[in-house]
């Protein structure tokens, strides 16, 4: 076990800080949103949509169904401690050589969306609060979550539901979307049914609003544009038909990393830490999760450059043999020791090693494609409105430079975003590192922009965002312009 800090006090700071979990300063003035939205939340007219909240990355619990064991979701007890070998083993995908990233499946299930985080700091016990802060932020909209997990809450006996749309964020981002599709489905059903005891009404048309942070966003992005579409196996993109617009409404993306973070690059080679008192997640246990590659920012933006000259942009942010030459992640040989917890069947080095390359390949070139669908250019199609929460009051790490000789991975600058993505990424803005345009260039059709001056995860706890969104939701004119 690494060193931990000694003073309670600090440690408790750190944590804080690294899980983004702070509060912003009480002393500005606040509005009261119970005043100013409980008319409106008492309104329960079936033109009242459902919401679907989406969290992003470490946003859902993950349970291992047959021990019961938290795989990710608490830091006390009987969870998964990725310093351990068995507790690395449930928190990373299998890895087999002959099969798909999607036939690579484990026994650990998506428990519900994570309301909040437990951990142990000089014995005592700490919780720290998560999307229950989005959450209470929709109580207050008058939406009630049907599952009845967040129990601290009060939503009261409103009738429109807020549904948790909980999945596995180690899998990649199309696979979730997929599931979406069928969760979406069977929510359907479910108001259907209540439409018909509670009104009479038989033949409803059900549209969603959805709110996904992060990135919920991405995965959310895919099902508009594709539905339950998969990635072509031949490399093509698969049919823009919007089919998953088809059912909603609304849509908010809040702080979604729509051209990726080089944060997530820096992990994929070093590993993570989520703060002081935590365990370290070593970067070969990372790099079995395919959605992590799908978080890599675009190399054309030039996030990467050459450390002897950084002006040069590294154009090899997704390729297998540059990750390979620079021993990145799976390929790091130093990382045998965690390959060795996670295919303790696997006896040779040389074996081991080429499952994980094989596994690189297989994740990146998944990831490349999954850019391919997203980047194209699309016009937002009608009836549909897709709102924007992001954050530009923070340093945000923007560029690392490499060397190519050695691999060494180091940050470099800088650019307004919320601590974790980019202003500049959560709006798809592709005048970066390109020609310079007096307004905005992004494959997104953004249909409003609101800036909120939080970090990443703060974002859900300001009053700001949560004033915005329940105006957008709530009052903001509707206009179904769909034939």
């Amino acid at each position: 076990m690494r060193a931990r800090w000694h003073t309670g006090v600090l440690a408790i700071a750190g944590t804080l800080l690294a899980l983004g979990l702070t509060g912003c300063s009480q002393s500005r003035p606040r509005p009261d949103l119970n005043q100013l939205y409980d008319r409106a939340a008492q309104y329960h007219g079936i033109e009242r949509n459902p919401i679907i909240l989406i969290p992003g990355i470490l946003g859902s619990k993950l349970t291992h169904a047959p021990s019961g064991t938290t795989v990710w979701g608490a830091f006390t007890g009987e969870y998964a401690n990725p310093e351990e070998a068995r507790g690395a083993r449930l928190l990373a995908l299998p890895m087999q050589r002959g099969k798909s990233l999607r036939q690579l499946t484990d026994s650990v299930y998506a428990n519900g969306a994570l309301q909040s985080i437990r951990l142990r700091v000089a014995g005592l016990p700490i919780k720290l609060g998560a999307y229950v802060n989005i959450m209470r932020t929709l109580g207050i909209g008058g939406y009630r979550d049907a599952s009845g997990a967040l129990n601290e809450v009060n939503y009261g006996a409103e009738h429109f539901t807020c549904f948790q749309f909980a999945y596995d964020w180690r899998r990649d981002n199309v696979e979730n979307a997929q599931r979406l599709h069928a969760f979406i489905q069977e929510k359907k059903a479910y108001l259907r049914k209540e439409y018909k005891e509670r009104y009479g009404v038989t033949d409803p048309n059900i549209q969603f609003d959805i709110v996904a942070h992060s990135m919920g966003g991405l995965l959310l992005r895919y099902y508009l544009r594709y539905g339950a579409q998969d990635l072509p196996r031949d490399g093509s993109l698969p049919t823009l038909n919007w089919a998953g617009a088809q059912q909603v409404d609304r849509v908010a993306l809040v702080g979604t990393p729509n051209a990726g973070a080089a944060k997530a690059l820096y992990e994929m080679a070093h590993g993570k830490d989520l703060s002081p008192v935590t365990p370290t997640y070593p970067a070969a246990l990372l790099g079995t999760m395919p959605a992590a590659y799908q978080l890599l920012p675009r190399s054309r933006h030039g996030a990467l450059r050459d450390a002897r000259d950084p002006s040069i942009a590294v154009d090899s942010i997704l390729s297998y043999d540059f990750w390979v030459h620079m021993q990145w992640g799976l390929a790091d040989p130093a990382q045998d020791r965690v390959l060795k917890q996670l295919l303790p069947e696997v006896e040779r080095r040389k074996e081991r090693r080429a499952i994980a390359l094989n596994h690189l390949k297989k994740s990146l070139r998944r990831a490349r494609r999954f850019y391919r669908s997203l980047d194209t250019t699309a016009t937002r199609p009608s009836g549909v409105q897709m709102a924007l929460y992001t954050g530009d009051a923070l340093p945000t790490l923007q560029t690392l430079t490499v060397n190519r000789q050695t691999g060494a991975l180091k940050k470099y600058g800088t650019a307004p975003g919320d601590g974790t993505v980019l202003r500049s990424s959560a709006l798809m803005d592709e005048r970066v590192n390109g020609t310079w345009q007096p307004y905005l260039v992004s494959p997104i059709d953004w249909s409003n922009v609101t800036m909120i001056f939080e970090d990443h995860v703060g974002m859900t706890q300001s009053t700001a965002f949560a004033d915005n969104l329940l105006y957008y939701l709530l009052l903001h004119p509707y206009r179904d312009e769909r034939s």
